[in-house]
């Protein structure tokens, strides 16, 4: 059994911006010729989240406005007025999303369904430089 720690630096642009991180984590096990595993995905920030759904452009959009409709980045939130920074929504919307995600893989590929991609989820009001950890328990 062996563990891997290796982290991901990925650009956003802000709120919303949904980035499919799935050939990252693909070439990292490829890289560690891995086989059998779990794969924990770990987005670092109170701001942004993990997710998985369909990447494809419709189904961008409606997560989007999802989350406006759940969460309305236009709405006056305590943390604003604790902190005057306007991004009270972010926090809220990655809380409700979550930090992380556990994969399992087999025969060197991410169980996933067909459509299925891993998702990093930036909520923050700017663009930011988001850290990824990557951990992986394999043998």
């Amino acid at each position: 059994m062996k563990i891997i720690t290796e982290k991901l630096f990925v650009s956003t642009r802000g709120n919303p911006d949904l980035i499919n991180i799935t050939p990252y984590l693909e070439k990292i096990i490829s890289r560690h010729k891995l086989k059998e595993g779990l794969l924990t995905v770990f987005v670092v920030g109170s701001t942004a989240a993990i997710t998985t759904f369909e990447y494809e452009p419709g189904l961008i959009e409606d997560v989007k406005a999802m989350f406006e409709k759940v969460i309305p980045s236009n709405e006056s939130y305590q943390h604003d007025l604790t902190w005057n920074d306007a991004n009270g929504f972010s926090h809220l919307r990655a809380a409700l999303q979550g930090p992380s995600l556990s994969i399992p893989f087999t025969e060197g590929k991410l169980v996933l369904g067909t459509w299925q991609q891993v998702v990093l989820a930036e909520f923050d009001i700017r663009a930011r430089e988001r850290q990824v950890a990557v951990q992986i328990i394999a043998e």
